[in-house]
């Protein structure tokens, strides 16, 4: 491969003294905006109930062509040679994984959000099915853009999820029905936009979850039905999953096996009804001391069972439930994969993202993806389990699985992005230090994690990946510690099937903190696949902005016709060095005589939607056509030009779509320009191209304030906050009967030392003008001298609905972060309160989802408080419509009453229609 290049800004920077900036840069879209955003024009991933996927069309949905994944799947993939003993040839691997915390609100091109679950380990899995669904946001869902893109770089077919979920869930059997409304002639509507959809946004299948209870043998007939029209219409390379679940009468009676009760949804005589089963979790159990279940043995029978039925046990997925306990559980190994013999089934998992779902941390996270993924020992070679004398703990995946690869071909390059950072660097330049997540644009990483092997008794140098150095990306790879002529350091990386060409190149780029350590790069060949040869470059050209990275090249010429088969790196040392350490920004193999086309500008730039917040806001969804010379094209790069002229990466993208989130205006500028760069596979970019938004006519300010406290004894202080529009630029408090009873300051303190009620007045202004409020809301009174107590604890609460008795409308006011109550189905909700008589209240607190641990995507967004004396006639004292707040609080000038109302208006900050309120707090004097 060539010394790289300088990128377009690089080259730009010395043309015209462009200096690049990078602190505000926003790579990819946060979840909610900033904070106290109306709704902006966000994409997220879809999400469709049967009758509203009927009414889906691309055409329709603006937020379709962003959802659309990128990356075909990659052909050719391999298992190659085995890397652990133990591991079987036969079984796969399907993972049920919830790739975001809700099904609403997953964000169609990443987040801001460096702790994210950026699943990496697709080496051990055939398919990932993106789990999700649920009776109060939607029942099927498609994966999202950028899992698609991640899968499919790796060879991993994705597929959506239907779920119908059981009715104490809160399913529906009408939902069934819809699913399964057939035409006059027979054809399913519901399946044909399945497979639509499939086609329209690039994922590969579905898996089928039908539990609702309720259904009948004709209605399983229909089923079958079903996913017979869905095998007739769907094209050869998708697949359909289904869920041991539903038997031939109808009911919902798990297995755990392939039985004659549910063969039905498995295999037909001749026709192929699913591609493949996922068997409940039961198969693992049998009662030996009582006999009063045996699921075992159906299981042992399955393969039998699945010969007669002209099909492969490999067909057969058996589940393992990790959702709670992960690689803490105990499962039942021997029975799937018994010692010596070929394994009984393939493998199911069931929410492998427990490893992110229990992980504070990202670095918890990736510790506990590598014992799940390879083992507590955290190399695929030595799987030995951390309990030996007990079969039934977890030894990791790569015990009984064959790691598979997809590196073929004549090139390869990763630099180690594991699609988050806190930076991104673009060819050695960072270009911006904020925290970012986006699966598109991980590169396929270390097959095997980690084989790291030295001498004898020594000990070699730590691997792992680095968020604080990259060349391209927001990580690179790093190895650190002690290194001596003792323990020279051999790191296994990837699996491989490439042919060696008179024109193949081995390049490696890396920095170090001496130069005394060499980097060499190991190649295997699979004539000696258990032999590495190592090559040293003869020269290193220094790269990137600074020039503080090494570049050096191999040829292979003279190794034509062999194959490589797997690629590693060796660092060695004459001298001993303490606490060395190298990263490795990027580890290629290409040919020296391809060169990417250096791709021209894109065509018919333009901004397809704006939306604006206070006059200082707004955000934009852009649109462009490909260059001409696309094939080479990798990404594009989105920039923002300010108003100085310096750019500002907003982030990249495969697509030729973008949604740029809140960009705050800067300097009253009247308009701003974006601009696309795309960028070819060697990471050069091509020509930029540029659009111009124009700003609304700056604003006056808008006042606006909250008080710590509003009922207060003689001589309490008060806090007030400022919550005028962010435009104000001075501000001018009246507090008549305080100390002080004015202030410029933007948050005083003001101290009340009589009784009495009294007013605030503010005024907010800047250049353009001025704006005033003025509230009654201190109340001062002896009364508040024993303090301020929650009216609503442990009183008689009732609500509109609620799921069942353990979220009953009382656990919103037992005093418990840990209880909640819970109502499902359309919105409104209303909870209601007797305060036991009448009282004088002050404020409120609400605790939402967030506080009781619950993701924040399901924080109640819109809701009403309204007192009353008689709990006839209501009053309204709160109205919020974009709390994002896990705990959110309320005061109000201080009103008697008797009954606090809380109306949930839309309980969550997307589809979810379910209100979960873990607090109501009615504070006031008692």
């Amino acid at each position: 491969m060539k010394r790289a290049k300088d990128n377009y800004l690089i080259r730009s920077k010395r043309k015209h003294q462009i200096a690049m900036m990078a602190g505000s840069a926003v790579l990819a879209m946060t979840l909610f905006g900033f904070s106290g955003q109306a709704k902006a024009a966000q994409p997220h991933s879809s999400y469709w109930y049967p009758n509203t996927l009927l009414e889906w069309s691309a055409a329709k949905d603006k937020d379709a062509p962003f959802n659309r994944g990128t990356v075909e799947l990659k052909e050719g993939r391999f298992q190659g040679l085995k890397t652990n003993d133990t591991a079987k040839v036969q079984p796969k691997v399907t993972a049920l994984s919830s790739m975001y915390p809700s099904t609403s609100d997953a964000p169609s091109q990443g987040s801001e959000n460096f702790h994210s679950y950026t699943f990496s380990f697709w080496q051990y899995i055939d398919k990932l099915v993106m789990w999700g669904g649920s009776a109060g946001e939607g029942l099927i869902v498609p994966p999202s853009a950028d899992v698609i893109d991640a899968a499919h770089k790796n060879g991993v077919p994705v597929l959506g999820t239907v779920f119908l979920p059981q009715t104490e869930h809160g399913g529906k059997i009408d939902w069934m029905k819809d699913l399964l409304q057939q035409r006059e002639d027979g054809t399913f509507p519901v399946a044909d936009k399945l497979i639509e959809a499939a086609n329209y946004y690039g994922f590969d299948g579905w898996f089928i979850n039908q539990e609702t209870q309720g259904a009948n043998k004709e209605e399983a007939a229909k089923m079958q039905q079903f996913l017979k029209y869905m095998q007739q219409i769907k094209g050869p390379k998708m697949e359909v999953v289904w869920y041991d679940s539903m038997i031939d009468e109808g009911q919902i009676k798990w297995q755990g096996a392939l039985t004659d009760k549910n063969k039905l949804f498995f295999q037909d005589d001749k026709t192929r009804v699913s591609d493949q089963m996922f068997l409940d979790f039961r198969w693992q159990y049998k009662d030996e001391v009582n006999g009063k279940y045996d699921y075992v043995t159906p299981y042992l029978n399955s393969p039998q069972k699945a010969a007669e039925l002209g099909r492969s046990p490999y067909d057969l997925f058996a589940g393992i439930d990790v959702e709670a306990n992960g690689y803490n559980g105990e499962y039942n190994w021997p029975v799937l994969f018994p010692d010596g013999k070929e394994a009984t089934t393939s493998l199911g998992i069931y929410r492998p993202d427990w490893t992110f779902n229990s992980s504070k941390t990202q670095e918890e996270y990736m510790e506990k993806e590598e014992i799940f993924w390879v083992g507590h020992n955290k190399n695929p070679q030595n799987t030995a389990s951390s309990e030996a004398d007990n079969p039934y703990s977890w030894r990791g995946i790569a015990h009984d699985i064959v790691d598979k690869s997809v590196i073929d071909g004549s090139e390869f390059i990763t630099h180690f992005n594991t699609g988050n950072g806190h930076l991104y660097a673009l060819n050695g330049k960072v270009m911006r230090e904020k925290d970012w997540s986006n699966r598109s644009l991980q590169d396929i990483l270390p097959t095997w994690r980690w084989i790291a092997e030295t001498k004898e008794g020594a000990a070699p140098l730590a691997p792992s990946f680095d968020f604080s150095t990259a060349y391209n990306g927001g990580s690179s790879l790093k190895l650190e510690g002690d290194l001596s002529p003792a323990n020279p350091t051999h790191l296994k990386l990837y699996k491989a099937n490439m042919r060696v060409e008179a024109t193949t190149e081995l390049s490696v780029i890396y920095q170090s903190n001496s130069e005394a350590g060499k980097v060499k790069i190991g190649v295997a060949f699979s004539d000696v696949p258990d032999k590495y040869t190592f090559f040293e470059p003869k020269k290193w050209t220094q790269v990137g902005d600074s020039k503080d990275w090494l570049q050096g090249q191999v040829r292979l010429n003279q190794y034509k016709g062999r194959t490589i088969v797997g690629l590693s790196l060796e660092i060695e040392s004459a001298t001993a060095i303490k606490n060395y350490q190298a990263n490795i920004g990027q580890l290629a193999v290409t040919q020296v005589n391809d060169n990417a086309k250096t791709p021209k500008a894109v065509t018919d730039i333009k901004v397809t939607e704006n939306e604006f917040r206070d006059g200082i806001y707004g955000d934009a969804r852009l649109s462009w056509s490909a260059p001409k010379n696309q094939e080479d094209v990798l990404y594009y790069q989105v920039y923002r030009v300010k108003p100085d002229g310096k750019y500002e990466l907003m982030g990249l993208t495969g697509n030729t779509v973008y949604y740029i989130p809140e960009m705050r205006r800067l300097e009253k500028e009247a308009e701003t320009k974006l601009v696309v760069i795309p960028m070819n596979r060697h990471y050069e970019a091509g020509k930029p191209a540029g659009v111009t938004f124009e700003w609304p006519a700056y604003p006056k300010p808008v006042a606006a304030f909250e008080a710590d406290q509003t009922l207060i004894a003689p001589g309490d202080k008060v806090k007030f906050t400022d919550k005028s529009s962010e435009v104000t630029e001075s501000w001018n408090w009246s507090f008549p009967g305080g100390e002080p009873s004015s202030s410029t300051e933007q948050n005083p303190v003001v101290t009340y030392k009589e009784e009495g009620t009294y007013t605030v007045t503010l005024t907010a202004k800047n250049s353009e003008g001025e704006d005033a409020v003025t509230r009654q809301m201190i109340t001062v009174t002896k009364e508040a001298a024993g303090g301020v107590a929650d009216l609503a604890l442990n009183q008689k609460a009732t609500a509109s609905s609620f799921v069942n008795e353990k979220e009953a409308p009382k656990f919103a006011v037992d005093g418990d972060d840990r209880t909640k109550w819970c109502a499902v189905g359309d919105a409104p909700h209303a909870l209601t309160v007797d305060l036991g008589g009448e009282h004088k209240v002050s404020e409120f607190v609400i605790k939402h989802a967030e506080a009781g641990g619950e993701p924040a995507a399901f924080n109640t967004r819109s809701f009403k408080i309204q007192l009353s004396l008689d709990g006839e006639n209501w009053t309204d004292v709160v109205d919020i419509n974009d709390n994002t707040k896990g705990v959110s609080k309320h005061a109000i000038a201080l009103t008697s009453a008797r009954y606090a109302k809380l109306i949930v208006e839309k309980p969550t900050q997307g589809g979810d229609t379910a209100a979960r309120i873990y607090g109501f707090e009615v504070k006031g004097l008692k």
